[in-house]
């Protein structure tokens, strides 16, 4: 973990970038998840695991910097350094527009999750009437993948 020097400001660049790009990968996501794109999405595992780390090293990395000050190691901390005359007032603003881009991503996070969760209801009641059969009470397929035994052909007398 590279360290940065002893003010809370200093990560704030990166983390910039990597909600940036993090919020990047939610919206391509999104656009996987309505497109019903299953390697697309699974193609945004990782880089969504590496920049949610990479969040979390900055974000301890300002904590630091914040406890070396004598702040609480937390949002909170941040926000009464910034009341202090050692905050620029860049690192205010800079402060201010990662706390937007946060509740973005986690907002794009929530949609997304919503997304899933439909898709799951739809596969799980498609799976359910495929295993169990229809509401009219026709079953396609039996517990071991093949068609049920229950036939509608009807035959012919002669």
């Amino acid at each position: 973990m590279k360290s940065f020097g002893a003010s809370p400001e200093d990560s704030l660049h990166q983390e910039h970038e990597t909600i940036r790009t993090l919020t990047q990968l939610l919206k391509l996501e999104q656009e996987h998840l309505i497109a019903a794109d299953i390697d697309g999405i699974a193609d945004l595992t990782e880089p969504k695991a590496q920049a949610t780390a990479r969040m979390a090293e900055l974000a301890a990395q300002r904590h630091t910097a914040l406890a070396a000050l004598g702040c609480e190691a937390s949002e909170t901390g941040m926000q009464a350094w910034l009341q202090t005359s050692n905050a620029s007032q860049t690192a205010n603003q800079s402060w201010q527009e990662l706390i937007e881009m946060a509740r973005v991503a986690k907002e794009l996070n929530r949609v997304n999750g919503t997304l899933i969760n439909k898709q799951m209801v739809r596969n799980k009641s498609m799976l359910n009437i495929l295993q169990h059969g229809s509401p009219q009470g026709n079953q396609f397929y039996g517990p071991d993948g093949q068609t049920s035994g229950k036939s509608t052909v009807r035959h012919i007398v002669a």
